[in-house]
This record gives C-alpha cells, structure tokens and sequence, in this order.
C-alpha cells in the first residue's frame, strides 16, 4: 500500500541531532526557561566556584592553616623558656622555730662577774630559755630564663617534623581539589548529557508530530489503518514520559550542583562548548617514572617515611642528656628583711632507667620506618597501575564514541529506509516506529559515551600529574 501523501523528513532532523550530540556544542539550557534570564557558567568556573566554596577544599585550606601554626609554636622552642612565679603567706604560726639558753652561752668566769654587777632580777632573766620563731608570714618572687642547649635533637627534629605536617597538608589540599574538581565534572557533563537528551527528545517529538499529522491525514483518506495512527499516539506519550523524566532530574542534577559548587541561585544555564572529537591526549614515554614524583599521593607516601625517620630520631632523642643554661633574679622577705638576688645555673639531665626501655622504642620506630617504606614501594607500583588503567579507560571511552557515532549513522540509514518502505507500503508502522526508537537510543548513547569520554580524560590527567 502506497501513502504519496505522507511526507516524513526524519533525515535533516536526524543528522541535526546527530551534529549535535557528536560535537557537544550547544548551549545546554535547561528546559522551558529563557536562555536571557539565566546566568551561565562554564565547566571552568563552575570548577573555580567549587574549589573555593566546598567543604572539603575549605576544610582542607584550615588544616594548612593549623599546621603553620603548629610549626610556628614548634620554633618557639629555639627560644628560652622564660618564667616567674610570686607567692605571699601567712601561717599560723611560724615554720622554724628555735631555742636559746643563755646560761649555755656564758662562760663560769664571765657568770662570776655579771653576778656581781647585775641585780638579782636580770641574772634571773639569764637563766631563762628564750624561744624564736621564723617566717610565719612572707613574700617570695622570681623570674627565670632557662635556655635549652642539647636537647637530643628533639626540637630540631620536632620543627622538621611540624614543616612536614605543613607540607602534608599541602598535598592533602591538592587531593581535596583533585577530588571536587572530578566530581564537578561527573555533575558538569551530566547535566550537558541530560540537556542534549532533552534536545534529542525535543526533536523526535517533533519528528512524531508530523508522523502523526501525515498518518491522521492518510487514515482519513482510507489509505491507512487506525492502529497505525493509535501507535503513533502510544509512542508520543511514552516521549512525553521520558520528558518529565528529564525535567526532573535536570533540576535536580542542578540543585546538586549548585551547592557542590557553592551557588546561590540553582536557575542557571551551561555555556557553550566546543571540543574537538579526538581530544585525548597521548600516554607519554616512561610515564610509570615521571608521573609518580607529580602524584600528591606518591609524595604523601614519601612524606610518610620522611615523618617515620624523624620520629625515630624523637624516639632516640629523649634516651640522650640534656643539657641547658639559665640565669634569674629573686627577692623574698622570709627574714622580715628584703632580699634580692640574681644568679646563674647550668641543669644537666641524664635518663638512666629511660636507656633500657628506650631501647625497644627506638627498635619499634625503626620497624615502623621499615613499614613506611615497604609501603611507599607497594603503592608506587600500584600507582603506575592506575595510570596505565586510567590511559586504557580513556582510549576504550575514545573508542565507544566511535562506535556510537557509526550506530548513529546506521540507525539514521535505517530510519530513513524504513520511512521510504512505510511510504511505499512495504513495511508496518511499528517497524518505522521501532526504527524511530532505535535512533533515538543511539543518539542518547552517544551523548553518554561523549561525557564518559570527558571524565575519563580528566581522570587520566589526574592519573598522571597532569594540569
């Protein structure tokens, strides 16, 4: 059966859709609201707004700001330890107490001839103890400056060790950015999929419409059967399902990323972009060896062993003497009198009974040492693994585009033979419908597999150290 009159164009709107999802260079404007009333972003600034406003970036830049601190507080140690202390009281009665005779204190000679001078009352006097107490009540202040010689390398090593945490939190950073911006991506290039999906929807209702307007218009010239026009119906209902599918979860891929990102307003738009199909960079030659010292996660690892020799110093350390040096100046009135002093003082501190149990921490820091290092060698080689997945993924995602972009233009073909078979009334309006839905399948893949290909590019970059 024959339907001259039917006039189905799937072909121009077809390759339309199909530049579209293979170039990814559309404005991808959220559906049903005014491209002039949005504000656009780029995945470039999306990525900047997130870097500087999400939490793990903002919690990651405060550990960098503890750290310097800390290593600020770990160089006050250079430094003399200055100190004073003041105390007043007053007790109950006196803390020393003493007891004079005289008569001890008086020789037989002297008696003889202070019994002949003095009155019988004051050689009575003589004869009775006298009692003395002392510091009943008094002030005591000083002020001290001790200054640490030799300390067994523990406040040198300890400084080294607070830079270290510093730079570790430096990288910590780094991991921070490299995770949000990973992230804003995967979230970037879903909502451009989702868009360019709802694009594609856009124009296979179209594409139904006319369908339906030609297929109505054959019914009623008797040329075609009703049922064809009822599949017609079922298959612009179940795009207008798939519509509100999108709707929904554009808005709340949006929601999503706007607060990731630390946006205020969720009604934005994507920018345009334009790039190039074959945008993936080549593995470059001994990238296993120039890509590790570039890995936050392999300095992390170095920085580890770096933090596990230091402790062990600090470990060796307090077994060793001290040694340090101090000068003061001190008042107290215990006598009822004031007295001021200054002086000088050297304080030499040896642990004895530490060497012995010292001993086996020093073994024990020295396995954890050991421990940093068989580690570091297990995660490099696992990291260079990682890299050359990350560059597999990439090119097998280079290579599901391909492969989409031909079953785009295979099912574009058979679209188009089918709507010439309709036409001439050799094939079932569900074959055409069929056909129909098989492109739109494809076109949707493609656009899957062009934002799968983005994401792995940026995994392999971080992969490999790349900016």
């Amino acid at each position: 059966m024959k339907i001259a009159s039917i006039a189905l164009t799937p072909k121009n709107l077809g390759r339309s859709i199909a530049t579209t999802v293979m170039a990814l260079a559309l404005c991808a404007l959220c559906h049903g609201t005014a491209a002039t009333a949005q504000t656009t972003y780029t995945l470039q600034q999306l990525t900047d707004s997130a870097l500087q406003n999400n939490i793990a970036t903002r919690s990651a830049r405060l550990n960098i700001q503890m750290a310097t601190q800390q290593r600020k507080e770990a160089f006050t140690k250079y430094f003399p330890n200055v100190s004073g202390v003041a105390a007043w009281f007053n007790a109950n009665k006196g803390m020393a107490k003493m007891e004079i005779d005289p008569t001890t204190m008086v020789s037989p000679d002297m008696a003889t001839a202070m019994a002949q001078m003095l009155p019988a009352e004051a050689l009575a006097a003589l004869q009775t103890p006298l009692g003395m107490t002392m510091m009943k009540n008094g002030t005591i202040a000083s002020i001290t400056a001790l200054q640490p010689i030799f300390a067994g390398g523990r406040i040198v090593n300890g400084n080294k060790l607070a830079k270290l945490g510093e730079d570790v939190s430096q990288l910590q950073l780094q991991l921070s950015q490299n995770e949000v911006e990973k992230q804003t991506a995967q979230y970037y290039w879903q909502l451009v999929a989702l868009n360019e999906k709802m694009n594609t929807i856009a124009a296979v209702d179209t594409l139904l419409a006319d369908i339906h307007k030609d297929v109505d218009v054959a019914v009623r010239a008797g040329v075609a059967m009703r049922n064809d026009l009822l599949q017609v119906q079922l298959r612009q209902n179940d795009v207008k399902g798939q519509k509100l599918k999108l709707q929904n979860g554009i808005a709340i891929l949006r929601l999503m990323l706007a607060q990731y990102c630390g946006l205020k307003d969720s009604g934005f738009g994507i920018a345009a972009i334009h790039t190039p199909e074959k945008a993936t960079p080549q593995m470059p030659k001994n990238a296993g060896c120039q890509g590790l010292n570039s890995l936050p996660e392999y300095q992390l690892l170095e920085k580890q062993v770096e933090a596990a020799t230091l402790q062990k110093r600090l470990t060796l350390g307090q077994s060793l003497p001290s040694l340090a040096v101090g000068a003061g100046y001190n008042y107290h009135n215990l006598l009822d009198l004031d007295r001021s002093f200054a002086m000088v003082y050297a304080t030499l501190s040896v642990p004895i009974t530490d060497w012995w149990g010292g001993s086996h921490a020093i073994k024990r820091k020295k396995l954890e040492r050991q421990q940093a290092i068989d580690q570091l060698n297990d995660n490099a080689q696992l990291l260079t693994i990682r890299m050359q997945k990350a560059y597999n993924d990439m090119v097998e995602a280079e290579q599901q585009l391909d492969l989409a972009h031909s079953s785009t233009e295979q099912a574009e073909e058979n679209l188009r033979l089918n709507r010439d078979y309709y036409r001439a009334g050799t094939t079932r309006m569900a074959d055409l419908l069929e056909a129909q839905l098989l492109y739109q399948q494809t076109l949707d893949h493609a656009t899957d597999a062009y934002a799968e290909l983005q994401n792995k590019i940026l995994a392999y970059r971080q992969a490999t150290g790349q900016q």
